[in-house]
């Protein structure tokens, strides 16, 4: 199948385009930044999603996979906005059999930066949408919403020995995910599903889930 990626350049985008080619699906990666990805069946272009007057003109997308994103940064405008405007122009179409956002574990506590979480409440939002308007070409979408992974982007913290163990303190499960864990989910989501659409499905170690009952033992 057809899989378009956006932000391929690293991290859990990354590996969800090597998962995809491995299987032998052909890949286009939208992302900023240069490719890192050599591989015959992958074609890059490099473009800020926000620029819609330079977005590629790609036919016949199969699967679309809304990965690109950042934090602190005009969220609501790259993670919300831009991710509309990608979904429009090349999700809501016959061809489409998939359609997976990546949202974070943030849009269902708020306990991140306001953007951010704002933008990714959107996205759980739009999921829904989205998943209405192309259940008529028989597609699926939802969101997959990680807590932490480790990524490039979560080195400030990976790399800082206390916040480390207070945020490992957090997580019943005292991990975080790899991108290629992630990219499993993707996979699994697009591909293998076929039913499940219009969730947002929460992967997260059980952060979400943690709480601090205080009570006297016996």
């Amino acid at each position: 199948m057809k899989v378009l990626i956006t932000g391929t350049s690293q991290g859990i985008g990354k590996a969800i385009a090597e998962l995809f080619l491995e299987k032998g699906h052909t890949v286009i990666g939208i992302d900023r930044q240069d490719a890192s990805i050599d591989n015959a069946g992958y074609t890059h272009y490099v473009c800020d999603v926000r620029d819609t007057e330079r977005l590629p003109d790609i036919e016949g997308v199969n699967i679309l996979i809304n990965n690109a994103g950042t934090q602190n940064e005009d969220d609501i405008d790259i993670n919300l906005k831009a991710l509309i405007k990608i979904t429009e122009k090349y999700g809501v179409q016959k061809d489409i059999k998939s359609v997976l956002n990546i949202g974070s574990a943030s849009a269902h506590t708020g306990s991140e930066f306001p953007e951010y979480c704002a933008s990714k409440g959107g996205v759980l939002a739009y999921t829904k949408n989205v998943a209405i308007r192309i259940a008529r070409y028989g597609a699926t979408c939802n969101s997959l919403d990680p807590g932490g992974v480790l990524t490039p982007l979560n080195e400030c913290v990976m790399n800082d020995p206390e916040l480390w163990k207070e945020i490992m303190d957090e997580t019943p499960l005292k991990k975080w995910a790899t991108p290629e864990e992630m990219a499993e989910w993707a996979y699994f989501l697009t591909v293998t599903n076929t039913f499940c659409t219009g969730q947002n499905i929460l992967v997260d170690g059980g952060e979400s889930i943690n709480y601090h009952f205080v009570w006297k033992e016996d």
